[in-house]
């Protein structure tokens, strides 16, 4: 097995170039599983195979429970991601976190604006040993820097499009 390590931190280099530039891609296709219905019985599978998750409808929403649902991905991307960015940037300045944690509550709620439905994030930071000024600091220049955290407040690019099928219902 290969040993493990952290990307390089040219990743901090800025792109100057016109058009965004895709450095990785990844699909995730959900199927409904036994319900027909993603979110109550789905699987998720990535094109390489390396995610495959069976998703349940957690109890607090009237499901049986007993797997993994949107909003714990989605907080474990987000943390992964953002821990990822407070690593390199630290990395940058010198700066060791060896014991440090990123902990993120998503919650999934009714929207009073619409009536519909709404997530919200809270992040949470822990790195023991930090002096607070300066943890500060590498946590306000991550949140410049996380890609979930720019998605958050800037929003994403989000293109739909429905697939054709040919007469017999294949995609």
């Amino acid at each position: 097995m290969a040993t493990l390590k952290a990307p390089p931190l040219s990743l901090l280099d800025k792109y100057r170039g016109r058009d965004t530039r895709t450095l990785y891609s990844t699909t995730v296709t959900v199927t409904g599983g036994d319900a027909s219905h993603g979110r109550a019985s789905g699987v998720a599978r990535s094109d390489d195979g390396n995610l495959d998750v069976h998703l349940r409808l957690p109890e607090a929403l009237g499901g049986p429970g007993g797997g993994s649902n949107p909003e714990q991905l989605f907080a474990a991307g987000y943390a992964a991601c953002f821990h990822g960015a407070l690593s390199l940037l630290a990395a940058r300045d010198g700066i060791a976190i060896p014991n440090s944690s990123v902990q993120v509550q998503v919650d999934f709620s009714r929207d009073p604006m619409d009536g519909l439905f709404v997530l919200t994030a809270h992040t949470r930071i822990r790195l023991p040993g930090v002096e607070r000024a300066i943890a500060e600091e590498l946590v306000r220049n991550t949140e410049r820097f996380c890609p979930y955290t720019k998605m958050a407040r800037q929003g994403i690019t989000n293109i739909v499009a429905l697939v054709p099928t040919d007469e017999t219902g294949e995609q």
